[in-house]
């Protein structure tokens, strides 16, 4: 896959999820949502690879990729700065930090297990909020 795909499925995907939460699917919502924010990062490993050639520098870089922990993206992508509030660091955006708190509890085994409402919900909202969300942030980035 190239940049712009993992652009449009993480575009898909969030979709996808609103519609879900919208049909009170609470299970497939957290799950997309939360792969939607997972094809965004990895949308953003692409743009670097293609700015700097990192893979050639760090004979590691690609195989740390093949990762579904976004936490471990966004600090391969030295974007954790932007969220170190949750580190209790003042963040240069303290909303966009608080939204990543919940983002960042999301992983690909949360496929397996009934989700309650409230939690697809916040994590949906988390994501998606068009002036702080986390793709927001993470479209500035891909």
């Amino acid at each position: 896959m190239n940049r712009m795909e993992f652009q449009q499925l993480a575009e898909v995907r969030v979709r996808e999820a609103e519609a879900l939460l919208a049909a009170g699917l609470w299970d497939g919502a957290y799950y997309l949502a939360g792969y939607a924010v997972e094809c965004a990062l990895k949308a953003c490993v692409l743009r670097l690879v293609e700015q700097t050639g990192i893979i050639f520098e760090d004979k590691k870089f690609a195989e740390k990729c093949w990762t579904h922990d976004l936490e471990a993206l966004v600090e391969l992508l030295k974007l954790a700065p932007e969220v170190v509030s949750v580190r209790g660091v003042p963040p240069a955006k303290p909303d966009v930090a608080a939204r990543w708190a919940v983002v960042k509890e999301w992983d690909e085994t949360t496929r397996y297990l009934r989700i309650p409402e409230q939690m697809a919900r916040e994590l949906v909202a988390a994501i998606t909020d068009p002036a702080h969300g986390v793709l927001q942030w993470i479209r500035a980035y891909w």
